[in-house]
């Protein structure tokens, strides 16, 4: 298999892909299964992630293969750390650019002081209200179905951890944030949280998760670059 040689898909592999800008977690997961499934010449294979990324959401997806899915459950649980584009002055329903904006408010009077000042309040174990556009399951259905739908959505607050936030970049209504955080955050709830709590309104415009505990997405394979290399390996293998 050349390249691929060190590789065992059965016995167990944990690999990372940066996820591509409208891609589903279950897009990635399907596409790799596929092409390692013709490389080994096998019908099934375990495999599966170690959380999930939106669409919109671009950056590190953790995938684990035959027996290191066992491994998929310690992994979901270690800190990520996400970069966030957020418009403030404006929200939408989905809290990102799923949705048309839906109402706008001023922000004149938000400046970097006012940015800082209110961070401290989303630092450590906080209750966070995911989404209605979330795949959180409401009496067996996912919530965006319902929102999609129309539909009226409530969702419960959960308690979630909050270990930094910083300010990468601001100007005017643009404000790029740096999070680190636990298990189960949403980021486009955060971008909600924060516009309230600048007496404003904000939503997520983009995001990228840079790491997944000791993963980091500067060493994950592309989707492309990883397809390549198991073509690669098929065709020297004929």
């Amino acid at each position: 298999m050349g390249e691929l040689d060190s590789f065992d898909f059965k016995g167990g592999e944990v690999l990372t892909f940066d996820k591509p800008l409208e891609w589903t977690s279950f897009n990635v997961v399907g596409k790799i299964r596929y092409k390692v499934c013709r490389l080994l010449g096998v019908k099934k294979l375990k495999v599966g992630h170690a959380g999930t990324l939106d669409p919109m959401a671009t950056g590190l997806m953790v995938l684990c293969t035959g027996k290191a899915t066992k491994k998929i459950e310690q992994i979901q649980g270690t800190e990520k750390e996400y970069i966030a584009d957020l418009k403030l002055g404006a929200t939408t329903p989905s809290f990102d650019v799923e949705t048309e904006e839906d109402a706008h408010f001023p922000t004149d009077h938000v400046d970097l002081e006012k940015i800082k000042s209110v961070i401290p309040q989303f630092l450590g174990e906080i209750d966070q209200t995911p989404p209605i556009f979330s795949a959180v399951k409401v009496n067996g259905r996912r919530a965006y179905d319902m929102a999609r739908k129309g539909e009226e959505v409530e969702l419960r607050s959960k308690k979630i951890f909050i270990k930094e936030i910083e300010v990468l970049d601001f100007k005017e209504q643009h404000l790029v944030l740096r999070v680190v955080c636990g298990k189960g955050t949403y980021i486009r709830s955060l971008a909600r949280d924060f516009g309230k709590a600048l007496e404003s309104g904000a939503y997520l415009t983009a995001l990228r998760r840079t790491r997944v505990g000791d993963f980091d997405v500067k060493d994950a394979y592309t989707i492309e670059a990883f397809c390549e290399m198991i073509d690669r390996a098929m065709e020297s293998n004929k």
